[in-house]
């Protein structure tokens, strides 16, 4: 890679970044689709036009705090100089791995005004994936939180830069600690450094990690400015207004939460952001009735909690005027419950973190929104149904969807070339792995996927990851991991293990020991399996691979 000079600050971020063909790029120019801004620029228009009006509430802590667009600039501002007068500069990347709160929103802005580079890592991830991602993005800092929820990211802070030497600085919100390498959260007057100018808007923003189809998660870079279409287009599909109050109760470091509209979709119209980060129905119920909320996403598994909930909870949510509902797919039955227990308000949502989201349309019939997925935000998106052997099929046929389009990326970022040519065609759409039919009015409907991808709970886990995990057991030779159906989780994950010769006899590989060695070896808690099985071998196809078709038939039948 080459290294970030004087003259050119971002030559490293250029280095390990795809853009779109100049082609392709000058026909999205000319249908005005880019705003040639910065990302962060959002709270800066907001903050001039309507500098009093609520732009976050952080609803987490006992005393929610509310931060006006004015303030919340500020902050962002400040939060920037910090990191300047921390000594990072422009270009860099760092990984920012915090819960929904004021703060995160604060420090994320802050990056993007000091035109760092974030990697959204998750608050699930552990220092295995962690480490991946920063040695992956050549990250210069680690961004989080002391302790909380029974975790102390100091100390995997500490850890990160024993494994990954690049990584130089932490920064926490909270305290330190005695012995740590993590320091406060750094801000500074503004008026005493040098904030960078304005960026190229077709360079990286952010890094969003993507849910790994194939190994540990991969890194997937948004621009400036296609980051900004992606709010301000699914904004528009959701119709917010400057009088919408988000509620933030997924991972805001999620594309879901993030960007669909999620924080930043709201923040373009001008609206309000609440955050939460315990999504429980007897938590948000609360939160929902005392702002007024108007609009929120959640996977399918906590809708159906939702659902559940309204039978027994007696707090005030007629506000809610949009529930979005995606990450998996949402069943027909459970689609026409929610909207039996809290108006016809779902919209279905679907899309991955490289690109593409579709949304059922406000005006859509309610029978059509609770059988599809939705159809594209833009007319520029191009998709494709192919069949096995890359030939688009009609119409109503199912097979893998390709995509490509002015806010899907065009590779994976610092990917190889084998990577690039297993995701992307050469033409340079998107392989994603999902299998879907097409209906005549555009809109899609998922059948499945292609991929050994378990859609858990809302996060892609790749099985073959899990699987490597696995086999690193001193007990276990071989091991398949499957995703089987579930009514809660949509797909559980169940690992099959062929036990090693070393081996006693008569000792049972039990779940509870498997998931602790895998937690021991700080996996993330979302990969870890739901389901263990011990089995004598593995069936295998008729050139040696697992049978994972065959393994799925016996678990469904079973």
């Amino acid at each position: 890679m080459t290294a970030a000079t004087d003259t050119d600050p971002f030559a490293g971020l250029r280095d390990g970044f795809t853009p779109h063909p100049p082609t392709a790029m000058q026909r999205y120019r000319d249908a005005g689709l880019f705003a040639d801004r910065a990302l962060w620029q959002l709270i800066e228009r907001a903050a001039r036009q309507t500098p009093d009006r609520p732009a976050v509430t952080d609803a987490s802590t006992s005393c929610p705090q509310t931060l006006t667009y004015a303030q919340l600039g500020r902050a962002m501002n400040a939060r920037a100089a910090g990191f300047v007068a921390a000594g990072l500069r422009p270009g860099q990347r760092v990984i920012l791995q915090q819960h929904n709160s004021a703060q995160f929103a604060i420090t994320l802005l802050g990056l993007l005004r000091a035109g760092l580079v974030p990697v959204m890592a998750l608050p699930a991830h552990r220092v295995a994936e962690i480490a991946h991602l920063a040695a992956g993005a050549g990250a210069v800092a680690y961004l989080a939180e002391d302790a909380t929820r029974g975790f102390d990211y100091r100390e995997l802070g500490q850890e990160l830069i024993r494994r990954v030497p690049g990584v130089a600085h932490v920064f926490v919100t909270g305290e330190t600690g005695d012995g740590s390498a993590a320091a406060p959260m750094p801000d500074a007057d503004p008026a005493g450094v040098d904030l960078p100018g304005p960026v190229d808007p077709d360079l990286p923003a952010l890094l969003l990690v993507s849910g790994g189809t194939t190994g540990l998660p991969k890194l997937i870079a948004r621009t400036h400015n296609d980051y900004t279409l992606n709010a301000q287009l699914s904004a528009g599909v959701a119709g917010l207004t400057g009088d919408d109050v988000y509620l933030a109760a997924l991972p805001a470091a999620h594309n879901f939460a993030l960007c669909c509209p999620g924080i930043f979709g709201i923040w373009s119209a001008g609206g309000h952001a609440v955050f939460l980060d315990n999504p429980s129905p007897d938590a948000a119920f609360d939160i929902i009735a005392a702002h007024r909320v108007t609009v929120t996403a959640l996977v399918p598994a906590l809708a159906q909690v939702w659902c559940a909930a309204t039978e027994w909870e007696s707090a005030d949510i007629s506000s809610l005027r949009l529930l979005q509902v995606g990450g998996s797919k949402l069943a027909r039955a459970d689609a026409q419950a929610l909207d039996a227990a809290l108006g016809p308000i779902v919209q279905q949502v679907f899309g991955m973190a490289e690109g593409l989201i579709c949304s059922t349309r406000l005006d859509d019939p309610r029978d059509l929104v609770h059988e599809v997925q939705g159809r594209p935000m833009s007319e520029l998106d191009e998709v494709r149904i192919v069949d096995d052997n890359g030939t688009d099929v009609p119409d109503g046929d199912e097979g893998e969807l390709l995509v490509r389009g002015p806010y899907t990326i065009r590779a994976y970022f610092r990917s190889g070339s084998e990577r690039a040519a297993s995701s992307f065609t050469a033409d340079g759409f998107y392989r994603s792995g999902d299998r879907v039919r097409r209906l005549g009015s555009g809109h899609l409907v998922v059948t499945g996927r292609i991929k050994d991808t378990i859609l858990r709970a809302g996060e892609n886990v790749a099985a073959d990851a899990v699987e490597e995990y696995l086999i690193a057991h001193p007990s276990i030779r071989q091991a398949a991991v499957i995703g089987a159906p579930d009514d809660s989780l949509s797909e559980r994950i169940c690992a099959l293990v062929v036990p090693s010769a070393e081996h006693l006899p008569g000792h049972r590989l039990g779940l509870a020991e498997i998931r602790e060695f895998l937690s021991g070896r700080d996996v993330a808690a979302f990969m870890l399996p739901d389901e263990v099985r011990t089995v004598s071998s593995l069936p295998l196809t008729a050139i040696g691979k697992v049978d994972k078709k065959a393994l799925r038939a016996e678990i469904e039948a079973r």
